[in-house]
């Protein structure tokens, strides 16, 4: 019956239930929506069975100032033998292989695998079956485990293909499993698996281009497989050679040590950072909606206060009292709850489509049993908020004196007046906070744009991918041949005004080849390693093309190229470092192991923000395509490269199949893969702080809009409920201007306020945002500063149009008013 007559009183009020509701619904909606997103992503376990015994093995080497250097074979044949900590161990890196014979040729992304990773993970294929050690021996027919997305696209999910032979890289692979539809390896996205085949008589201490994953045996702990592991380091460096040009005195300098950690860890990285900084950003648009709610149910307690008099006078406890405004009040937060529900699902496809690329477990996110329990939590908790501050008002034990206090002959309460003012200064506060946070993030996206990438014009540079497999065409010299064949065809298509070729984009996240340089006339410390350097191999006319500036020396010619000529350029930053200046680099020789040969320095070109615009450009060694003895190859020729065609067509569809039928006139067997302009990498490099950017400035956008609701609204409510005094002060003589001025100050007062709290709260707050800034200090004075100043405008503006409602005032009226 209580119910009934709550539902009763709130169908009655239209206005009031509908803006209550609608503001509760998007500060539960937006909650619920990012709830999702950070449950998908951090706190959801991974989807193998046990998972929580997966673990991501690394290395970190102190020597090189070097972390998370990777996994090796040499280590994965020794931890894999005697380790006493895992059940399982395996390592895998990522591949791309050219598959012919089923359609078009194309580019495949694909894996190779030791034969434990599949097993570690615990899946189980749904055809066939998994690699085995024999598969994983050196000189063994090759197979090949089929993704269950490949098996419905190129093989129609027909059971026969397993024992069929597809053509990958020119050489013939037997089909022997398909995996089941719902195993997903990490977060990369691979269309078959490869065993990796590696030879124990030919490994040798170093290659660590590799990632490790493991098992742990039940009961063992992270620490102790810490310890196991740094046991069997000096025992893997010293069963195995040092790696061809090196020494084992340079492997013991590196003083490599283990790091294990949760697979999960390893996966998500540094992303809970920003998730967790939107999680509570969204936390405090949400309070300053249950502090908007708030104000609006103190109003409307306030017009009720005839009704509550009477019924307390009838003998209605306060008790009875306050429980029937608390159960009104989560009333309309439950329905705000629930039509949160389909505004979450909206804001998450939202979310879901603004989300970086980058973004960790994308795919896993969406509103399940947890969401929607996070849902009705945040629905009573809001309730219970928002509720509580009128009940505490108008329905504590002090109701009878409390609901006597109104009256013809008295003002309004300052007390209730007090509340509502308190809340908007709350809710000041909390925008604030909010908007400055979008604000840093504003400047830090344009410090980041300010930085020079090392390129020019990225929208009018079109890159593909072009890979050569060693069983399509074995000899070095005629690989680049055809691939510079290839070039002067794409030279030649209409609107081409550069083209050059490149085993790396930069900032496409390929992940550059790192590696020691030995620079001639500096004598290595005993056992002393170098750093790494980035190594980039490129074509003449690379350089050009990009709009890269060489800043003195040249650049490569064909004739270095063919003539597998000892030459080399290197970027601005390595020059200054070695040499001091770039023009001192010139003629100096560097080489790549010790028993490589020298390297005359032939040029220094401007650095390059391989990494993104937001880390340092990294000093880089640059090489031809083709050379000789180059890291232990007699002769190393580089058969996955990148195309980069500088021209205004770029990023048009008719100009990629252009560019398609050129690559196709020299050689129709070589797919053509990741077309995209060099504006879409760069945007890539920057999707996390857009991303961040345009939450924070979608809730900071909401706060200001509540903040500025509450400021209209009180001011509102106050001139109303102020009509008898404010016919007093025009008949003592007080200009309607004068009233104007003292709602205004009023409100001024109010947005101070907050300010002045807001920004002693940002203070403190913005420091856990540091990690996310760029060239901005959390406490920027710029940012604090326009923000303020910006925020008591928009207050001022918001409670001036309420105040001018003074001017329609009439005096004689304004006396007679109850």
């Amino acid at each position: 019956m209580q119910l009934k007559h709550i539902l009763r009183r709130l169908w009655r009020a239209p206005l009031f239930t509908v803006l209550t509701v609608l503001t509760i619904t998007v500060g539960i909606g937006a909650n619920t929506a990012i709830f999702s997103v950070l449950e998908g992503v951090l706190l959801k376990p991974l989807a193998y069975p046990r998972s929580a015994d997966l673990v991501a093995v690394d290395h970190d080497a102190p020597g090189l100032n070097l972390k998370h250097a990777g996994m090796a074979p040499f280590l994965y044949f020794i931890y894999r033998d005697q380790s006493r900590v895992f059940e399982r161990v395996g390592i895998w890196s990522f591949d791309t292989v050219t598959v012919t014979g089923l359609a078009e040729p194309e580019q495949v992304a694909a894996l190779d695998v030791t034969e434990g990773v599949l097993p570690t993970l615990g899946v189980q294929p749904l055809l066939g079956r998994l690699f085995t050690p024999k598969d994983d021996t050196p000189n063994r027919p090759e197979t090949v485990v089929l993704t269950f997305g490949y098996w419905q696209s190129k093989f129609g999910g027909n059971p026969s293909v397993i024992g069929r032979r597809l053509l990958v890289d020119g050489r013939a692979r037997e089909v022997i499993g398909v995996l089941p539809r719902s195993f997903r390896f990490l977060d990369e996205k691979p269309m078959m698996f490869f065993p990796l085949q590696l030879d124990r008589n030919h490994t040798f201490v170093g290659n660590f281009s590799y990632q490790g994953v493991a098992r742990l045996r039940q009961g063992t702990t992270i620490a102790s497989a810490m310890a196991d592991l740094k046991r069997l380091i000096p025992v893997a460096i010293h069963t195995f050679p040092p790696f061809p040009g090196y020494n084992m005195a340079m492997f013991e300098h590196v003083r490599l040590t283990p790091k294990v950690r949760p697979l999960k860890d390893d996966l998500i990285g540094d992303i809970g950072t920003v998730l967790w900084v939107l999680m509570g950003t969204i936390a405090i648009v949400l309070l300053i909606a249950c502090a908007n709610v708030a104000n609006l149910l103190l109003v409307r307690a306030d017009g009720r206060q005839q009704e509550l008099a009477i019924r307390a006078a009838l003998g209605a406890g306060w008790r009875r009292i306050a429980r029937e405004l608390l159960i009104e009040s989560l009333l309309l937060s439950f329905c705000g709850g629930l039509l949160g529900l389909p505004f979450a699902y909206a804001a998450l496809r939202l979310l879901v489509a603004l989300g970086p690329a980058n973004l960790p477990r994308l795919a896993e996110v969406s509103i399940n049993g947890p969401v929607l329990f996070f849902t009705l939590c945040i629905s009573l908790i809001a309730g219970l908020l928002f509720g509580s501050i009128p009940i505490v008002k108008y329905a504590g034990p002090h109701l009878g004196t409390t609901l006597r206090a109104g009256g013809r002959s008295l003002s309004q309460s300052k007390e209730r007046h007090r509340a509502r003012s308190m809340l908007v200064v709350v809710q000041i506060t909390l925008a604030l906070v909010l908007l400055i946070s979008s604000g840093l993030m504003i400047r830090t996206f344009f410090a980041l744009r300010q930085v020079q990438p090392g390129f020019t014009a990225p929208a009018e540079l079109e890159t593909m991918r072009i890979s050569v497999p060693e069983g399509h065409l074995k000899d070095p010299v005629a690989v680049i041949r055809l691939e510079q064949n290839i070039l002067e065809r794409i030279e030649a298509v209409p609107g081409v005004s550069a083209a050059g070729i490149s085993t790396v984009v930069p900032m496409s996240g390929q992940g550059n080849w790192h590696d020691m340089i030995f620079p001639e006339g500096r004598a290595q410390q005993e056992g002393q390693m170098p750093p790494l350097r980035s190594f980039k191999f490129v074509s003449p006319g690379l350089f050009k093309t990009m709009g890269t500036q060489l800043v003195v020396g040249r650049d490569f010619t064909w004739s270095d190229v063919y003539g597998k000529r000892p030459v080399a350029l290197v970027s601005e930053n390595m020059a200054r470092e070695l040499w001091r200046s770039p023009s001192a680099a010139i003629g100096k020789r560097i080489r790549e192991s010790l028993k490589a040969p020298w390297r005359e320095i032939i040029g220094v070109v401007a650095d390059e923000r391989d990494d993104g615009v937001n880390q340092k450009a990294p000093t880089i060694a640059i090489w031809p395509l083709l050379m000789n003895n180059f890291s232990g190859d007699p002769v190393s020729v580089r058969r996955d490269v990148n195309y980069l065609i500088r021209s205004q067509r770029a990023g048009n569809s008719n100009f990629a199949g252009d560019i398609r039928k050129a690559v196709w006139s020299v050689d129709p067997s070589l797919p053509v893969a990741n077309v995209r302009t060099m504006q879409e990498v760069y945007s890539h490099s920057l999707a996390r702080t857009s991303f961040t950017l345009v939450m924070l400035a979608l809730a900071g956008g909401m706060a200001l809009l509540l903040g500025v609701i509450g400021i209209y609204g009180v001011i509102s409510y106050s001139v109303s409920q102020r009509t008898r005094e404010l016919g007093i002060r025009m008949a003592l003589g007080a200009g309607r201007s004068d009233l104007v001025r003292m709602f205004m100050v009023h409100a001024a007062r109010l947005a101070l306020l907050g300010v002045a709290c807001g920004l002693v709260a940002s203070i403190a707050v913005m420091r856990l945002m540091s990690s996310l800034l760029f060239a901005v200090k959390p406490v920027d004075p710029l940012t604090y500063a326009g923000v303020s100043l910006g925020l008591v405008a928009a207050a001022l503006l918001a409670s001036y149009v309420p105040a001018l409602r003074v001017t329609g005032v009439d005096p004689s009226n304004a006396l007679r008013a109850e």
